[in-house]
This record gives C-alpha cells, structure tokens and sequence, in this order.
C-alpha cells in the first residue's frame, strides 16, 4: 500500500513539475514574441527614417532581452527538474526533454511549445541581422558624408576661413 501512495506522489510531482515547466515556457514565449515585436518597432523605425527614436527602441529591446534571459534561467532550473524527474541529464536540452516526455498531452504540449520557440528565435534573429545591415548602412552613409565634406579642398582656405570661391551649398542627409 505504501508503494501505490509512493507511487502515486511521485507522478504528482511529475505532472506538477510539468505543469510549471509548461507555464514558465508560455511567459517566454510571450517575451520573446515581445521582443520580436520590439524588432518590428526598430525595423519600421529605420525604414521610415525616425533616427530619433532609435536609442529609445534599442532601450526597450534592451529591457525586452533581460527578462527574456531571467525567463530562460528560472525555464532551466524548472526544466531541469523535470529532466531528473524522467531520468534525464540535469543539463537535458528541452528537446531531449520534449522527447522523452509520456506519449500524450505533456509530449504534445512540450513539442509545441518546442516548434512555437524555434519559429519566434528564427523570426527574432532574421529581424536582428535586417536592423544590423540597416544600422551598417546608415553608418556607412553618415562616414562617407563626413568625409566628402572634410576632404573638400574647396571649402576652406589654407587660413581655415571659408573660402570665397566655395558658394556651392551642400546638402546633408539628416535621415540616416
């Protein structure tokens, strides 16, 4: 009888362990559909030319990516637990862990959320490397702009004043 009660409690700390492996994997895939979101914002960002608002847009990324990484540490410790749990390694990536699960709702649950955190990551990291060549893009341009004006022998005399021969107006792109 002992065994059975026995028994009976460790598949409850199974399923509860379970359980808040599920909801913990839930909160990141919302932060991480968040930050996915926040790369969105700064890619329109860089599209539309609002260089204004771009510092604001990386702090937000940037707030975005610590609690993405808190997440995916308290998702470790609890993955871990379930890892021990099905006699797994501690350290069981949670594709091993989705494998391993029971035939049922929990291996179904833990391969969906496994499939939806790919899928965002992917998203994710295509958005990072779009901004990334826009943001290269834009330093490029504002460098060739400052060197076209600084190696203009036109503009200023030997004296450093302007010289009287460069009227020519200059015109500067202040959308990078």
């Amino acid at each position: 009888m002992g065994n059975n009660w026995g028994s009976k409690s460790s598949e409850k700390f199974k399923v509860v362990y379970t359980n808040e492996l599920s909801a913990l994997l839930w909160k990141e895939r919302e932060l991480l559909e968040l930050l996915q979101f926040k790369l969105d914002e700064q890619h329109l960002l860089f599209v539309a030319g609002k260089t204004r608002w771009l510092s604001m847009a990386t702090r937000e990324i940037e707030n975005v990516l610590e609690k993405v990484n808190n997440a995916g540490l308290v998702r470790a410790i609890e993955a871990s637990k379930v890892a021990i749990e099905w006699g797994l390694d501690s350290h069981a990536p949670l594709s091993e862990i989705a494998k391993s699960a029971p035939e049922g709702i929990e291996k179904d649950l833990l391969s969906a959320h496994l499939t939806a955190l790919r899928q965002t990551t992917e998203e994710i990291a295509r958005l990072r490397d779009s901004n990334e060549q826009y943001l290269r893009a834009a330093h490029r341009s504002a460098q060739e702009t400052l060197a076209q004006l600084g190696t203009d022998p036109t503009l200023y005399g030997r004296t450093g004043e302007p010289d009287a021969q460069s009227s020519a107006a200059q015109v500067l792109d202040t959308n990078l």
